[in-house]
């Protein structure tokens, strides 16, 4: 009576080799779904190219770079709008920095 206590095992605690075999299967299952799907997808063409959504960042970034410069000479340097943009604005304001005493 006593060996057969022994090799009974509780009904609570699942059976360790079942339980690492169930385990290997689903992993097993899981591996084969992935091989599926990655053979099952097509190439999605982008509708933007990469080196367009680069060119467009830097224009857009070009253009605010203007806007501010504008909006800053005009308003805050008490200047005519698009004086900023000519050559000898520039020159006149590293004259200044480059002075030395």
């Amino acid at each position: 009576m006593s060996k057969e206590i022994k090799s009974e095992q509780p009904k609570n605690k699942p059976n360790k080799r079942a339980e690492v075999k169930r385990r290997t299967e689903k992993t097993a299952e899981s591996g084969e779904k992935r091989r599926q799907k990655s053979q099952d997808k097509q190439y999605i063409r982008r509708l933007i190219p990469v080196w367009l959504k680069l060119l467009i960042v830097l224009v857009l970034s070009l253009f605010a770079l203007f806007i501010g410069l504008i909006v800053g000479f005009s308003i805050l340097g008490d200047g005519k709008p698009l004086d900023v943009l000519r050559f000898e604005t520039w020159q006149h304001i590293i004259d200044f920095v480059r002075i030395e005493k």
